[in-house]
């Protein structure tokens, strides 16, 4: 396990751009649930790291104790482990909110299938250019 963080590339998972043709909403609603998916199981990874690392500050705190080392150590030592711990608890919360996300971002990608596929296949399949959408609600 190493301790270093390391940097990701700066990439926009589903750019939001003028684009919203139905093939082109559902790659973004499909790169966007990926992305939140793949981080979900990050935040998780990371939490269960962080809630062992503080376990074993924690054993630590005792060992030193146990050492009879000065407690200034000891105290110290399980301030690292409740801070870790409170770190824990927090990209828990995270990883729920991420898992969330991507839950919705799994719904909206059907629910926009459902809604506009058949529109698609038609307006797709024809040889004459259609009106955009919103043409006739002036």
């Amino acid at each position: 396990m190493s301790s270093e963080l390391s940097p990701r590339p700066a990439t926009t998972p589903a750019p939001a751009d003028g684009d919203n043709r139905y093939k082109s909403v559902q790659l973004k609603l499909k790169k966007l649930a990926a992305a939140m998916d793949s981080s979900s199981d990050e935040l998780g990874s990371l939490q269960r790291e962080m809630r062992a690392n503080a376990e074993r500050t924690e054993a630590l705190a005792v060992d030193i104790a146990n050492a009879h080392l000065d407690t200034r150590f000891v105290e110290l030592t399980n301030t690292v482990a409740i801070a870790l711990g409170g770190a824990a608890h927090d990209v828990s919360k995270l990883h729920q909110n991420a898992q969330d996300v991507a839950q919705t971002t799994h719904e909206t990608q059907r629910t926009h299938s459902t809604l506009y596929s058949a529109l698609d296949d038609i307006r797709s399949s024809r040889k004459e250019r259609t009106p955009k959408p919103g043409f006739f609600a002036r």
